[in-house]
C-alpha cells in the first residue's frame, strides 16, 4: 500500500505498568452489552488496525484510561518516546432525554432489579428504541475518536486498544455505558428509585401487630442479668471448618478495573485467602499454627 512509504510498521516501546486485557485470548467482553460494543468498534472495518490494537491492549500499551461523562481520555504508549493521548466522544442524551428513558425504565419493575444488581438487562435496548433513542451508538457521528499519532487512519489502532479495553471494563461494570451517554450510576439509579411506583405501605395497625409478633419475651429487669453474656452451648457455631471456595467474594467482584498487574488480582491473592482461611480455623478453635521456623534451636555442643 503507498501509505507504508510514509508510515511504516513500527514496533511500541516497552512497557511496565500498564493496563492489560484480563480477558482469555481471542475474546474481549463475556456478556452481550460487552460484546456490542466491540461489535462497534470493527464495524469501521479498519484491517490489520483492530489485529494491532488487540495486541497493544493485551501487552499493556495503554497507560491509563479516564471515563466521564461522554468522554474518555486515555494515553497509548507507542513507537515515540512521548505516549499518543487518545480521546473517544460519545454523544450524550439530553436532560428531555434521559427524563424519558428513567420513566420508561421504571415502569419495568425487572429491569430495575436487573441494574441494581449490576446487570444489563436483555431488553434494555428495546426500552430506547420505543422513544426514539440508542443506548449504543449507532452511526459514525455518535463517536468521535482522536489520538496524536501521526496515523491518517481514524480509528487507529492506539484508539482500537482503548476500544477494547473499554468493552472488557463494560463486562465488569455496565454502567460505564450509561456514563458515556451522560448519566452516571449513581444518578441513574436515584432516578429510578424517585421515578419507581410506590409500594403499598402497612398500617399502623399492622406495623404495631408485626412488631408484637417479633418480640420475644419481656426484657430482664435487672441490669446486670441484661448486660450479662448467656453462656453458648457446644454447637452454638454448628460444624465450623474452612469456605469450599477460597477466595469466593474476590471472586464474585470479578476483574479489577484497568488491572496493571503482571499476574491477575484472584491468582495473585487467591495464596493469601487460603493461608488466611486455614489460620483463623486454627484461632477459632484455639490451636497454634505450627512453627516450621522455630527460635527454640539448641546450640552446638
Amino acid at each position: 500500500m503507498w501509505y507504508r512509504e510514509f508510515f511504516p510498521r513500527s514496533r511500541p516501546r516497552a512497557v511496565r505498568g500498564g493496563i492489560k486485557a484480563q480477558s482469555k485470548r481471542g475474546t474481549f467482553g463475556q456478556n452481550w452489552w460487552a460484546q456490542r460494543w466491540i461489535a462497534v468498534l470493527e464495524s469501521f472495518n479498519i484491517g490489520a488496525r483492530l489485529g494491532r490494537g488487540r495486541s497493544y491492549a493485551r501487552n499493556g500499551q495503554v497507560l491509563s484510561i479516564d471515563v466521564t461523562e461522554g468522554k474518555v481520555k486515555a494515553q497509548v504508549q507507542g513507537s515515540r518516546p512521548k505516549p499518543y493521548a487518545v480521546t473517544i466522544a460519545v454523544t450524550q442524551l439530553s436532560a428531555k432525554q434521559w427524563n424519558e428513558v428513567v420513566q420508561a425504565l421504571a415502569q419495568q419493575a425487572l429491569f430495575t432489579a436487573k441494574l441494581l444488581a449490576g446487570e444489563m438487562p436483555q431488553d434494555i435496548e428495546q426500552v430506547f428504541q420505543d422513544i426514539g433513542l440508542s443506548l449504543f451508538p449507532q452511526k459514525s457521528d455518535d463517536l468521535v475518536t482522536d489520538c496524536s499519532c501521526p496515523d491518517w487512519s481514524n480509528p487507529c489502532k492506539h484508539v482500537a486498544a482503548v476500544y477494547y479495553l473499554l468493552g472488557e471494563e463494560f463486562d465488569r461494570d455496565p454502567f460505564l455505558l450509561f456514563r458515556l451517554r451522560g448519566l452516571g450510576r449513581d444518578e441513574l439509579l436515584q432516578r429510578l428509585s424517585r421515578a419507581a411506583p410506590p409500594s403499598p405501605q402497612p398500617s399502623s395497625e399492622q406495623g404495631l401487630q408485626e412488631s408484637a409478633r417479633e418480640q420475644t419475651g419481656p426484657l430482664p429487669v435487672d441490669p446486670a442479668v441484661f448486660w450479662a453474656s448467656a453462656t453458648l452451648p457446644d454447637n452454638a457455631f454448628g460444624n465450623v471448618s474452612p469456605p469450599p471456595v477460597s477466595g469466593a467474594w474476590l471472586r464474585r467482584l470479578g476483574g479489577f478495573p484497568f488491572w496493571r498487574g503482571e499476574t491477575r488480582l484472584q491468582d495473585a491473592l487467591g495464596p493469601v485467602y487460603g493461608t488466611a482461611s486455614a489460620r483463623g480455623l486454627q484461632a477459632f478453635l484455639g490451636e497454634r499454627p505450627e512453627d516450621t521456623q522455630s527460635n527454640d534451636r539448641r546450640a552446638p555442643r
